[in-house]
C-alpha cells in the first residue's frame, strides 16, 4: 500500500540525511536515551537500526532538529513462528503501559522493574528523569508476517515476544518488531512515534488525517442492554418516544446484535434460533442470510401498510422521529459470533475453522466469547472471497435506509489465522476488503469498531475506520458475579477508556461506549461521557430512562455539547495507579472552544489481579482520596484549535458540583477530597480583560449541562464599547465571571433579565429549536 501522508500529519517529521544523530543507542549491554541507561545487560542477539525519520524543531531547522529513534530487532537460532527474545533489564525507572488483558481489550497498567511489565503489552512509556533522561516509548510493531508485544522475562528483563499465528509461517530473523523513540512530552512523544510507524508500514491512517463520522456530535440510544438479543421494533419505537417526550430526542439509534437471520448447524435454514441463544444456551450459532431476521421482516408501516420489512421500519421511525440522523446496526466482523453458516445456499463459501489461542494470550482473563469461539468454531469465509460476505450485508443495510454499522468480535481474526498465511496476512485481506464497502455504503467512516484493541487492528484496520471503543464493555453488574461489581467495575471501565485513548486515540476516535442511566453509578459515567469528546449514548430499557440526567448531556435536537479533543490523564497521573492504589484519583483533561475542563474521579476500589489473571475486587483500596487541581493540569496548546492562553495570569474555575467559582493562578492547585466513585467537574477559563475599564471577563457556560464549557461556541470582545458578545448553543442557566456587573445584558438584541452574584452574571438563555446560536451581550 502506498504511502500517502497529508501535510497536516507529516507536520515537521523528515527523512535524515545521517547527520543528525539517533537518540537512542546501544552502548555494549545497556540502551541509553540521550546517553541514560534504560535497558542493561541487553543480549547479544539484539540489533539496532537507527530510524531514518526526524522531527525538526521550533524553528524546522535542521540544526534544530530531534534527534531520531531507533528500530530494534533480534536474530534467533532457529525459525520459528513464535520467538520470545529479552531485549534487556529495566530496573527502578517508572513505566506507564497498555496491555491486553482480554484478547479483545486493554487496559492500563504501571511498574518500575521488568517482572512487573504485563503479557501483550502493547504499548510501553518509561517516565523521565530529573537529570535528562526524556520519556521513552516502546512500541512494538507489525514486521512481515509477525505481530509483536511485550512482556515480563527472566530476572527484570523485558521480552518482545512475536507471533505469525501460524506454524507455517516461520522466521529467525528481525530488524524492525520494535520502535523505541524519546521525547520531552509524554503526549508528543506518542504521537511521533505512531507518525513513524505509520510512514515505516505504511497500512493505516492517521485520526488527524480522517473524519470521525458525524454521529461522535450526538446523543444516542443502544438496544442492547435495553433488549439484547429480543431487540425488535415496538419496543424501539416506545423506547424513542418515550425520549423524545422527555425533551431529550436521540440523535442516532444503535440496533445492537439480535436483528439477524441465525440458526445452528443442525437447524433447518428457515428455523430462526435466535431466541434460544437469547437465553443463554452454549450453542454456536451462524449467519445464514443478510436479511434481517422475522421480527423486522414482519414489520408492517402504519402508515404505508403495504410496506413491510426492515426498509419499512427505518423509514417510519426517521419520520416520526426527525432527530435521528443516523441509525446504526450490530454486525461481527466475519458475520457473526460463529460466522457463516458452511453450505448455504445465496450466502459466500464459509468453512469451519477453530481457534488457535497462543500462549501469551492463554493466560489473560477468562473470556466467555473466547471460549464459545474456542468451543463451537467460526464459519470463516476465505480471504479471497470476504469481499463478497461485506458486499452481501452492507448492501443489503443500505437499501433498508442503514446509515452505519457497529463491527464487534474484530480480533478474531488472530485465532483463525493457522492455514491462512498467518494474522496479518489474514488481516489485510479481511480489512482490505472491509474498506472497500464501507467506502461504497457507508462514507467509509460510518462505523463504531468494537472488540478491536490490538495493536493488529490499529496497524492493518484503520485505513479508513476513524470512531472506536476505548473501554472494555459496560458492564452494570459483574458478569463473573461478585455482588460488589456493580461498582468497583464502574471505575475499572473509566481507567480503560481514560489510558487507551493515549495509544488509541492516534488511529480512532475514542468511543467511551454507552451506559445505564438509571445505574447506581449514572452520574459517574454521564460526568466522564460529558467530557470525553465522543459521542454519548445510553442502553437503559423502556421505562428506566433517567430524564433529568440525560437533559444534563443532550440537546433538544439530538446533538451534545462535544469538548474540541478527546479526554486523557493529566501528566501526574500518566505514571500512577488509580484503579488500586488507595491514593489516586483520575484525573482526566479536555478542551472546548474558549476554556478547558477537567474531570476528577475516584475509582478506587477494583482492577487487574496479576496473579489470578483477572479483574477483581480491591475493596481495601476503595478509600476516600486526596487529589490537586491546577490550571497546568490542561494541556491547552495540544488540540488543532487550541484555546489562547499565552500572556493569561488568572483562570476563573468553576466547580460543577458545589457551584462554586475560584480565581487561581496557572500555578495554583485546590485541593479536592473524594468518596469512592465521587468526582467533580471543572471549567477552567482564561480571563479576558476590557481594557478601558480593566473588567475581568471569563465565559463559564451553561452551568446545567455537565459540559458547561460547550455551550460556549463564539466569543468576542469589543474594547471601544465595553461589550462582550458570546455565542451559546443549548439551553438553561448561562454563567460567566465579571469582576463588575453588566449595566444590561441581551439576548439576541433583546434586553433579559439578570443576576449578579459572587462575582458570576446569570442569565437564563431560551431554546432556539434552530441550528444558530443564541447571540449574549454582555454591556459594562
Amino acid at each position: 500500500m502506498a504511502v500517502s501522508l497529508s501535510k497536516n500529519a507529516l507536520d515537521a517529521m523528515r527523512l535524515l540525511d545521517g547527520q543528525v544523530p539517533t537518540s537512542i543507542t546501544l552502548s555494549g549491554t545497556k540502551f541509553l536515551a540521550n546517553g541514560h541507561p534504560i535497558l542493561t545487560h541487553v543480549p547479544s542477539n539484539i540489533v539496532p537500526t537507527p530510524s531514518p525519520f526526524s522531527f525538526a524543531g521550533p524553528d524546522k531547522t535542521k540544526n534544530n532538529s530531534a534527534s531520531a529513534g531507533c528500530f530494534v530487532g533480534f536474530d534467533a537460532a532457529e525459525p520459528s513462528s513464535r520467538h520470545v527474545v529479552p531485549l534487556g533489564k529495566l530496573s527502578n525507572i517508572r513505566f506507564m503501559s497498555i496491555f491486553r488483558f482480554k484478547p479483545w481489550w486493554s487496559t492500563h497498567w504501571v511498574g518500575s522493574r521488568g517482572r512487573e511489565v504485563e503479557y501483550e503489552t502493547q504499548m510501553m512509556i518509561l517516565e523521565r528523569s530529573d537529570i535528562g533522561r526524556p520519556y521513552v516509548i516502546l512500541l512494538p510493531l507489525i514486521e512481515g508476517p509477525f505481530g509483536g508485544s511485550l512482556q515480563s522475562g527472566v530476572d527484570d528483563n523485558v521480552d518482545i515476544c512475536v507471533e505469525s499465528g501460524s506454524t507455517k509461517v516461520c522466521r529467525s530473523s528481525f530488524r524492525s518488531c520494535l520502535y523505541m523513540h524519546v521525547g520531552e512530552d509524554p503526549y508528543n512523544l506518542v504521537k511521533e512515534a505512531v507518525k513513524v510507524a505509520r510512514v515505516h508500514l505504511g497500512t493505516f491512517r492517521l485520526l488527524q488525517e480522517k473524519c470521525p463520522p458525524d454521529i461522535v456530535d450526538k446523543f444516542g440510544w443502544c438496544t442492547w442492554d435495553a433488549f439484547h438479543r429480543f431487540v425488535n421494533p415496538k419496543g424501539m419505537w416506545d423506547g424513542l418516544k418515550a425520549l423524545q417526550q422527555a425533551g431529550c430526542p436521540p440523535g442516532m439509534l444503535i440496533i445492537d446484535d439480535g436483528w439477524q437471520s441465525v440458526c445452528l448447524d443442525d437447524d433447518p435454514i428457515q428455523k430462526e434460533g435466535i431466541d434460544r441463544a437469547a437465553t443463554g444456551e452454549k450453542k454456536g450459532y451462524r449467519l445464514v442470510k443478510f436479511q434481517e431476521n422475522y421480527r423486522f421482516k414482519d414489520y408492517e408501516s402504519t402508515k404505508t401498510p403495504s410496506n413491510k420489512g426492515m426498509g419499512a421500519f427505518i423509514k417510519d421511525l426517521k419520520e416520526e422521529f426527525n432527530t435521528i440522523q443516523d441509525v446504526y446496526v450490530w454486525e461481527a466482523l466475519c458475520g457473526f459470533w460463529g460466522g457463516i453458516r458452511p453450505n448455504v445456499p445465496g450466502m459466500p463459501e464459509s468453512r469451519m475453522v477453530y481457534p488457535h489461542v497462543s500462549p501469551s494470550l492463554l493466560i489473560t482473563m477468562k473470556d466467555f466469547a473466547t471460549e464459545n469461539i474456542t468451543r463451537d468454531g467460526v464459519g470463516l469465509v476465505p480471504p479471497e472471497q470476504a469481499h463478497k460476505m461485506y458486499e452481501g450485508l452492507h448492501s443489503h443495510l443500505k437499501s433498508v435506509g442503514i446509515d452505519g454499522v457497529k463491527i464487534d468480535v474484530i480480533e478474531v481474526l488472530e485465532l483463525l489465522a493457522e492455514d491462512y498465511g498467518g494474522r496479518v496476512e489474514l488481516a489485510k485481506a479481511y480489512y482490505e476488503a472491509l474498506t472497500t464497502s464501507l467506502r461504497k455504503h457507508f462514507k467509509g467512516n460510518g462505523v463504531i469498531s468494537s472488540m478491536q484493541q490490538a495493536s493488529d487492528f490499529f496497524f492493518l484496520g484503520t485505513e479508513t475506520i476513524a470512531l472506536g471503543r476505548v473501554g472494555d464493555d459496560f458492564w452494570g453488574t459483574d458478569p463473573y458475579g461478585d455482588p460488589k461489581g456493580t461498582f468497583w467495575l464502574q471505575g475499572c471501565h473509566m481507567v480503560h477508556c481514560a489510558y487507551n485513548s493515549l495509544w488509541m486515540g492516534n488511529f480512532i476516535h475514542p468511543d467511551w461506549d454507552m451506559f445505564q442511566s438509571h445505574h447506581q453509578c449514572a452520574e459517574f459515567h454521564a460526568a466522564s461521557r460529558a467530557i470525553s469528546g465522543g459521542p454519548i449514548y445510553v442502553s437503559d430499557s423502556v421505562g428506566n430512562f433517567n430524564f433529568d440526567l440525560l437533559k444534563k448531556l443532550a440537546l433538544p435536537d439530538g446533538s451534545i455539547l462535544r469538548c474540541q479533543h478527546y479526554a486523557l490523564p493529566t501528566r501526574d497521573c500518566l505514571f500512577e495507579d488509580p484503579s488500586h492504589d488507595g491514593k489516586t484519583a483520575l484525573k482526566i483533561w479536555n478542551l472546548n472552544k474558549y476554556s478547558g475542563v477537567l474531570g476528577l474521579f475516584n475509582c478506587q476500589g477494583g482492577g487487574w489481579c496479576p496473579q489470578s489473571r483477572r479483574k477483581k475486587s480491591y475493596p481495601e483500596f476503595a478509600n476516600l482520596v486526596v487529589c490537586y487541581a491546577s490550571p497546568k493540569d490542561i494541556e491547552w496548546n495540544i488540540c488543532n484549535t487550541p484555546v489562547f492562553v499565552d500572556g493569561v495570569s488568572i483562570y476563573a474555575v468553576y466547580m460543577y458540583q458545589s457551584k462554586k467559582l475560584m480565581l487561581m493562578k496557572a500555578t495554583e492547585k485546590m485541593v479536592i477530597s473524594l468518596e469512592p466513585l465521587n468526582w467533580e467537574l471543572l471549567t477552567v477559563s482564561p480571563v479576558a480583560i476590557l481594557p478601558k475599564r480593566q473588567i475581568q471577563f471569563a465565559p463559564i457556560g451553561l452551568v446545567n449541562m455537565l459540559n458547561s464549557g460547550g455551550a460556549i461556541q463564539s466569543l468576542e470582545l469589543d474594547g471601544n464599547k465595553n461589550l462582550i458578545r458570546i455565542g451559546v448553543k443549548g439551553r438553561g442557566e448561562l454563567k460567566v465571571f465579571a469582576s463588575e456587573e453588566p449595566w444590561a445584558c441581551t439576548i439576541d438584541g433583546a434586553p433579559v433579565e439578570f443576576a449578579y452574584n459572587d462575582e458570576m452574571v446569570r442569565i437564563e438563555v431560551p431554546w432556539l429549536n434552530s441550528p444558530m446560536l443564541s447571540m449574549v451581550e454582555y454591556l459594562f
